[in-house]
C-alpha cells in the first residue's frame, strides 16, 4: 500500500494514497470479532432510553463532545453509532447490529423522528445529534485539544477534500491521514496493512465513511486491533464537506425534512432508500398506536 503526502499539518507518518472502497456482502463479518466485546464496566457512559428497540444515548451535542473527550483521554478503543431511520430499518435485517448497538459507547439519534418518538417515553432524548454536525464539532474539539483525526473511506479524493475543508475551518487541526481503500474486497494482507496505517498515524479519532451498515460492521470487527480511542461511521458527512453532495438548508433540517431534500436532490439513487425508510416509520408508528390502545 503506497503512501502519498498530505501536508495539511505536520504528521509523523504522512497519509495514505486515496482510492475508492466498497465492502460487499462477502466481506462483512460473520461472527463477533476476536477479543472481549462485552461492554466494559466503564466510568465513561451515557444514560440511555429505548426507541424502537435501540438504546439511544440521552445526550445533546455538548454531552456527546464531553463523552468523546473523555474517551480519547481514557485511550481505550470505543465507538459511537450515529443512527437514523435507515439504520434502524437495517437493524431489523442485520441482527449483528443489535450487538453493535449494545457494545457502543453511545448510539446517537441522527434523526428527528427518533427524537419525537422518544418523547412518548419516560426519558425523552434532548435533541437530534446529526453526524454531519458532529464531524464539524469534533474537528473544533480536536483543534482545541491537539487531537489527531484520520478520515477513512468515501470515493477517491473525497476524504482528502473533506480533511482540507476541516483544516481550513480549524487551522490548528492535525490530520493524521486520509485513505479511501479500493472499490473491491480487501485481502487479509491489505486489511492488516490498512489497520497498521491507521494505528501508525497516531490518530485519536477515526472517522469512517463506508456507508450503513458496512462502516459500523467494519469498526466492530476490527475494534480489538484498532489503537484509536474513538471511531465513528459518519456516512455522507465527507461528501458534504468535500462539496460532492449538498446538505439540506437549515430550515429543512429544523422541520425534519432533510431526508426529503436529499431524496429530491438525487431521486434515482436515494428515492428508493427514503421510500423504504418512510414505510418503516409508518409501520413503527402504526405498531405504537396499536400498543397504546390495547
Amino acid at each position: 500500500m503506497s503512501n502519498t503526502a498530505f501536508n495539511l499539518t505536520p504528521s509523523p507518518t504522512g497519509s495514505v494514497e486515496d482510492s475508492t472502497f466498497v465492502l460487499n456482502a462477502w466481506a462483512l463479518p460473520k461472527s463477533a470479532p476476536a477479543g472481549d466485546t462485552t461492554p466494559p464496566d466503564r466510568q465513561i457512559y451515557a444514560e440511555t432510553t429505548d426507541v424502537w428497540d435501540t438504546p439511544f444515548a440521552v445526550i445533546d451535542m455538548q454531552g456527546t463532545l464531553k463523552l468523546a473527550d473523555d474517551i480519547v483521554r481514557a485511550r481505550r478503543p470505543e465507538y459511537f453509532v450515529t443512527a437514523n431511520l435507515n439504520y434502524l430499518m437495517l437493524v431489523e435485517t442485520c441482527p449483528q447490529l443489535v450487538e453493535i448497538n449494545r457494545r457502543a459507547a453511545a448510539v446517537l439519534a441522527d434523526g428527528n423522528p427518533i427524537v419525537w418518538r422518544s418523547r412518548l417515553g419516560v426519558t425523552p432524548l434532548p435533541c437530534r445529534v446529526a453526524g454531519s454536525d458532529l464531524i464539524l464539532e469534533l474537528a473544533k474539539l480536536s483543534a482545541d485539544r491537539g487531537y489527531k483525526i484520520f478520515l477513512l473511506g468515501a470515493a477517491e479524493g473525497v476524504a482528502a477534500k473533506a480533511a482540507a475543508e476541516l483544516h481550513s475551518r480549524n487551522p490548528q487541526l492535525q490530520i493524521a491521514g486520509t485513505y479511501s481503500p479500493p472499490f473491491r474486497t480487501l485481502s487479509s494482507e491489505e486489511t492488516e496493512d490498512l489497520l497498521a496505517q491507521v494505528n501508525q498515524s497516531g490518530a485519536d479519532i477515526l472517522l469512517v465513511a463506508f456507508g450503513q451498515p458496512k462502516g459500523e460492521l467494519w469498526i466492530y470487527e476490527h475494534l480489538s486491533k484498532l489503537q484509536v480511542p474513538l471511531s465513528i461511521q459518519l456516512g455522507a458527512s465527507f461528501d458534504f464537506l468535500a462539496g460532492t453532495a449538498k446538505r439540506a438548508p437549515r430550515v429543512w433540517q429544523q422541520l425534519g425534512l432533510e431526508w426529503l431534500y436529499r431524496a429530491l436532490s438525487d431521486p434515482k439513487r436515494l428515492g428508493p432508500r427514503y421510500a423504504a425508510n418512510l414505510s418503516y416509520l409508518l409501520r413503527r408508528m402504526f405498531a405504537d398506536m396499536r400498543a397504546m390502545f390495547r
